[in-house]
């Protein structure tokens, strides 16, 4: 069997559109129309109805699609285990992120990938913390960045980053006028926090229980952009990391101050999943990871908070 040859007939069945293929591979037409017809020459069927749209798969062509699906992918798999087995990292490692974390730390990451490992394929998902966490439960993902709240790491995680918090209004607060907040400050005070399950939240209501605070919580909102403009039209504070604040402090007028008293610090967290095999390729990625958290390139300046 040809691999090439199949491999344009599942490309073809996917973008129902012979132009769409041609422009994809950087060719014309009229090469992938006869390439298709060589194929289908050998099938002794048609694999294609053209339409005035594109083409859309035959009886003969669906029934096949499967299979030809299925055996790509073991070829594939195959082609990755010889090249693993020389060791060459390959293949796709996915990994989920937390939206504040994807810039710079995933950024960079592919950068670096791309220069020194083009074999491995990213495929990165963004998604909270209870997300991420029923993505490395379910195998979702291959590995997630995070956040953790206990001193020590726990289940196999990898510290990377300590992040503290800071609590962020809009531009012009007379609260976070100050270098640093004391958390006693934040009894009342109208918040947005992320949605539940969250272990964030746990994590501070725990905390203000203790210091017999009361946390009002105004909103609950999962995107740090709409905590953003929230916060920025007056009235309504947030509490986020480093990361978090400078993504959204381009595009809004704001101003944050480290909250102390005590001070708050979470860790920007790698975890694995715990289900399929840790591939040479995820390997590499875990490693090329630390590289960068050592490096200091995935943490936001000072003057950027």
């Amino acid at each position: 069997m040809d691999y090439a040859a199949w491999k344009l007939f599942i490309d073809a069945a996917e973008l129902g559109s012979l132009s769409k293929v041609a422009l994809a591979y950087g060719t014309s037409q009229p090469h992938i129309s006869r390439r298709i017809g060589e194929l289908e020459q050998e099938c002794g069927g048609r694999l294609f109805q053209r339409t005035g749209r594109g083409v859309v798969l035959t009886e003969l062509g669906q029934r096949i699609a499967p299979k030809v699906r299925g055996w790509l992918t073991s070829t594939e798999q195959l082609v990755n285990d010889v090249r693993t087995s020389a060791g060459t990292p390959i293949g796709k490692v996915r990994i989920g992120s937390l939206p504040s974390t994807a810039h710079p730390l995933v950024t960079t990451l592919h950068r670096h990938l791309a220069e020194r490992y083009p074999l491995i394929q990213l495929a990165v998902r963004e998604g909270q913390g209870a997300q991420l966490e029923t993505w490395l439960e379910d195998g979702g993902v291959d590995l997630a960045i995070l956040f953790r709240t206990g001193p020590v790491p726990r289940d196999g995680d990898i510290y990377l980053v300590e992040a503290p918090t800071y609590v962020m209004s809009a531009a012009g607060d007379a609260l976070t006028s100050k270098p640093t907040v004391p958390f006693a400050a934040l009894h009342d005070l109208p918040l947005v926090l992320f949605c539940r399950p969250s272990s964030w939240r746990d994590h501070l209501e725990q905390l203000a229980v203790e210091r017999g605070i009361t946390l009002n919580v105004a909103l609950e909102a999962d995107s740090l952009r709409l905590q953003a403009h929230i916060v920025a039209d007056g009235g309504v504070y947030a509490l986020l990391g480093p990361h978090a604040i400078a993504g959204v402090s381009k595009d809004y007028r704001l101003q944050s101050s480290r909250l102390v008293d005590p001070p708050i610090t979470r860790h920007i967290a790698l975890a694995m999943s715990r289900h399929g095999e840790m591939t040479l390729a995820c390997r590499t990625v875990m490693q090329v990871i630390r590289e960068i958290a050592k490096s200091g390139a995935a943490v936001p300046a000072p003057n950027e908070v």
